[in-house]
């Protein structure tokens, strides 16, 4: 069964947080496929599987992304965009991503995916951005025929280890105000700064062309400073390790004072969202340095701080999730209420790469939908 299929009630039975309007802003297109679509569409190319099954098959990816490391964690990803190489498999696995956002609940998705990642058979860079768009809009039809009213949107990365950043800034314009919204860059972020990429980021900045970069997951403040400065970033893709620089002191057994750092106090200050999902975190380690459970995150740290605070699930296959599961989790574990968890939609509403009249007009959905819970 998807996680999208489950519903997820608050904490103590009353409002279905699944029923609740929602805005995923952190969400990847090769971590979001059926099982069963995989295996159908490795029985077409002839892809070896480590399972058969659709069950075994979610099983496997769930285990083996529960690693610890980012780089293990990134290897699930072989299989998955193994099936996502021609025009068909594209189209079906967009397709699917958006009717499985909308039975989750969610009103607005920006998808992120590597499109240089997708050229091993054949495909042009624009052809993969094409084929997810029709994929995209054929889920949204279907969403709309089911009775769900859903609105996506590409976000186009660039593998960070790779040297084709500014090619692909350069396609993301070419698509942009045509499904494509924004850039980003992902990969593995240790020892490879948005620095690197300087070139394609001054690209975006003069067309501008709004980024999100990973930064603060898998290195510290140093990648999170790289993407605020070199990148321009308007979002941070996690920035949990942006705790780093959350100083707290303990003066007494009642009485705990928190100081921010200088990066800190940018990040609060300019209202810089953070793209947090929990559940990933604690798979990749990004969080190991304050524990190995929800409940040591500084996801809610960060919240009583005021930050610009989202949540999200970065990857649903690997993580066995949903937004509503993450939600779900975030407050069982720290006694949040429907207040709370309306904060979290109306940040990711404001932190959308929508122009303001449309942010402002999915606020208003979200508070609509909120009060009626």
């Amino acid at each position: 069964m998807n996680a999208a299929a489950d519903e997820y009630l608050m904490p103590g039975g009353g409002a279905s947080i699944t029923a609740l309007p929602k805005v995923s802003l952190h969400d990847h297109l090769d971590g979001g496929l059926r099982p069963q679509t995989i295996i159908e569409l490795g029985e077409e190319i002839g892809l070896e599987l480590p399972a058969t099954d659709a069950p075994a098959l979610a099983e496997w990816f769930a285990e083996k992304s529960d690693s610890g490391s980012l780089v293990e964690y990134l290897k699930t990803f072989d299989i998955t965009t193994a099936v996502m190489q021609t025009q068909h498999g594209l189209a079906r696995v967009a397709r699917e991503f958006v009717q499985d956002l909308a039975a989750d609940g969610v009103i607005y998705g920006e998808i992120r995916w590597a499109p240089e990642q997708h050229v091993a058979r054949g495909l042009t860079l624009d052809q993969t951005v094409e084929a997810v768009q029709e994929g995209l809009d054929q889920g949204v039809e279907d969403a709309r025929a089911a009775g769900h009213s859903i609105r996506v949107g590409q976000l186009v990365s660039a593998m960070r280890h790779a040297d084709r950043g500014l090619e692909i800034a350069e396609l993301a314009s070419r698509h942009y105000g045509r499904g494509v919204v924004g850039f980003d860059i992902a990969g593995a972020e240790a020892g490879f700064p948005a620095g690197n990429l300087r070139d394609a980021f001054d690209f975006l900045a003069q067309h501008y062309i709004p980024a999100t970069v990973h930064a603060g997951e898998a290195d510290g403040l140093d990648s999170i400073r790289g993407a605020l400065f070199d990148g321009r970033a308007l979002r941070l893709g996690h920035g949990v390790r942006l705790a780093e620089d959350v100083h707290t002191a303990r003066e007494d057994d009642e009485n705990t004072y928190v100081t921010l750092g200088p990066l800190a106090q940018w990040v609060k200050d300019r209202e810089i969202a953070l793209e947090l999902s929990p559940s990933s975190n604690l798979q990749t380690g990004a969080i190991e340095q304050w524990g190995d459970d929800l409940v040591d995150h500084p996801f809610d740290l960060l919240y009583q701080l005021g930050f610009r605070v989202t949540v999200n699930t970065d990857n649903r296959l690997m993580s066995a999730t949903s937004l509503s599961r993450e939600l779900f989790l975030l407050a069982e574990t720290f006694g949040y209420d429907l207040t709370d968890l309306a904060v979290f939609q109306l940040n990711a509403a404001a932190s959308t790469f929508l122009p303001l009249e449309d942010r402002e007009e999915l606020a208003d959905r979200i508070a609509t939908g909120f009060d009626e819970a």
